[in-house]
């Protein structure tokens, strides 16, 4: 990070002078993440700083994607960026938002490989709450995340906001209109800030079937078949669709991801599902296929969830196969999003009524004691990790 790095305060640009380095806390594609104090806010500073487009050409599309959606959201259970500065010797650019402690994946692995128990059940609840409520707002504000995987839910550390969940990692997030248009190799090369090449949109374990056989008109469903994915994980402490990790690819088709998800959900069918068969990739799914016998296993072969259960019954809808449309979705922003009165009138997610108000019950309410003593004992365990 060279110059965000210096000791003195003349050996840093002006804007960083304001913080407080503590040290880096991750890297990835995009670039690298620091955390920082500041005098005039309470707690901490995540200060993510993006490497600069390919073509050297300055700011990456990947980052102003970013910036222009979260500069016009605000809501309690979508990250709050709090400011962005460019350094104009090198024109990278750096934005800062509110610190989170810890974040799904952090949390599911904590349980699996340290604790060697599920998380509990109220503890679940919560945290897919928050998530539908995020993920209900952007889709009534029209954005697509299309990138939703544990490690991009945040969840708050000490503070006013302990134990609240934040969506985050807009990178691939679009606006989308209705009709939806299609997306073009344009309109993904300039938000992968990738070589058509290295095309991708999601994270393959939580991608939906239709972009795997190569959809490519697809609706907020996408995003509700990876809560879908991520609601199983918290409760099994493993990913649902484990397929064989692949680099990144202009072919979508990927042929062990959706045998993974056959296997538990059964092949689809044109019956079904009608306009499978335009899809781009259907044939080669054909011939796959040919020769393969897959027998809808059920999710509660999968998941520890009583059939008739209200839980069981919303996972099943939100990993609906068969017919994309009926997928749990949030519809336009004219029906108001409202996922939930959605469901209520079509009297169809019985869970629903469960999850939407959990703060009301007083069994949630006697669990803060123990979410407040997980949130501590992740906190010790990333102390523990440091180096």
């Amino acid at each position: 990070m060279g110059d965000v790095r210096g000791g003195g305060g003349g050996n840093r640009p002006a804007w960083l002078q304001q913080y407080d380095l503590v040290g880096k806390i991750g890297e990835g594609t995009y670039g690298l993440v620091f955390l920082a104090r500041t005098s005039h806010r309470k707690g901490c500073i995540a200060i993510k700083k993006f490497k600069q487009s390919k073509e050297g050409d300055g700011v990456s599309p990947t980052a102003i994607r970013e910036i222009m959606l979260l500069r016009e959201t605000c809501h309690e259970n979508v990250v709050k960026l709090v400011n962005v500065h460019i350094n104009h010797v090198d024109m990278s650019l750096y934005l800062a938002f509110d610190y989170a402690e810890h974040d799904l994946y952090e949390i599911i692995r904590h349980h699996r490989e340290k604790l060697n128990h599920p998380i509990h059940q109220y503890t679940v609840k919560s945290l897919l709450w928050q998530l539908l409520n995020g993920l209900n707002y952007l889709h009534s504000n029209w954005i697509i995340h299309r990138d939703l995987k544990p490690s991009n839910i945040l969840v708050m550390g000490e503070g006013e906001e302990h134990g609240v969940v934040k969506i985050a990692d807009f990178g691939l997030a679009r606006i989308y209109q209705a009709p939806l248009k299609p997306f073009n190799h344009r309109d993904i090369e300039e938000a992968m800030e990738r070589p058509i090449e290295e095309e991708v949109v999601v994270t393959i374990w939580y991608r939906a079937p239709e972009l795997l056989l190569g959809a490519k008109h697809y609706t907020s469903a996408v995003d509700m078949w990876a809560v879908g994915c991520i609601f199983a994980e918290l409760l099994t402490l493993k990913p649902l669709f484990q397929g064989v990790e692949v680099k990144a690819t202009p072919n979508p088709f990927q042929l062990d991801q959706l045998d993974k998800i056959f296997k538990v959900l059964g092949h689809p069918t044109p019956e079904r599902w009608p306009t499978l068969v335009n899809l781009p990739y259907w044939q080669n799914d054909q011939q796959h296929i040919q020769g393969h016998k897959y027998e809808n296993h059920g999710l509660h072969n999968f998941v520890n969830l009583p059939q008739k259960s209200p839980a069981y019954d919303l996972l099943s809808k939100m990993l609906e196969i068969m017919l994309c449309r009926c997928r749990m979705v949030c519809r336009t922003p004219k029906e108001k999003g409202d996922v939930g009165k959605e469901s209520r009138k079509k009297n169809t997610f019985s869970f629903w009524d469960v999850v939407l108000k959990p703060r009301e019950e007083s069994s949630l309410q006697k669990s803060q004691t123990r979410r407040a003593k997980e949130l501590r004992s992740y906190r010790l365990m990333r102390k523990s990790l440091s180096p």
